[in-house]
Parts: structure tokens; sequence; C-alpha cells
């Protein structure tokens, strides 16, 4: 079993930044992948960006240049950088982690721009 716990949401203002950390916990000795989901009110849960263990990255075409997703596979946290937020980026914020077997979702945190 895996568990993921996310952090770092909150308010900000347009323009402004936000990091959000993932700290998995668990049976993680094989993990294919983490990353970041979101979901917005009234919207389906859409994909920010996903790193693979290889280091190969996956980003939302909109959120290239904005977000940038990283890993530290010694804390086993995978990180989001959002740069120039805007309000269509408010919205819950869900870490992701795949493994050979199973995909797992945190709880989620809250992401909310607004001036």
């Amino acid at each position: 079993q895996v568990q993921l716990v996310e952090s770092g949401g909150g308010l900000v203002q347009p323009g402004g930044s936000l990091t959000l950390s993932c700290v998995a916990s668990g049976s993680i000795s094989s993990v294919n992948a983490m990353g970041w989901y979101r979901q917005a009110p009234g919207k389906q849960r859409e994909l920010v960006a996903t790193l693979t263990s290889g280091g190969h990255t996956n980003y939302a075409e909109s959120l290239k240049g904005r977000f940038t997703i990283s890993r530290d596979n010694a804390k086993n946290t995978v990180y989001l950088q959002m740069n120039s937020l805007k309000p269509e980026d408010t919205a819950v914020y869900y870490c992701w982690l795949a493994t050979m077997r199973n995909v797992y979702w945190g709880q989620g945190t809250q992401v909310t721009v607004s001036s």
C-alpha cells in the first residue's frame, strides 16, 4: 500500500507562485512515475505533469513554461513549482503515483488564485 500526502496549497494572487509537495510512503519500491493532476469545480480531472523514474517529463501543453515538476528520490517526494499563476489555475491538485500494478492518489490540496 502507498500513501501520498500533499502540501503547499493555498491562496495566491494572480502572477504569484506556489510550490506543491507530495511525500510518498509505504510500499514504494517499484515506482514507475509520479505526478500531478488537477480538478477545477465542475470540470474533469486533468493532467498537470508527470515524471517517470527514468526522468522523462510530460506536461499539459497549456502549462508548459509556467509549471515545473521535479522529484527528490531520497525523500520520496515530488514537487510542482507553479509560476505566473492565473485564476484559471484554481483547482484541487492531486498527487499521483504509478507502480507496475497500481495507481495511487493523494487527498488533494486546494490552490486558489484570486486577488
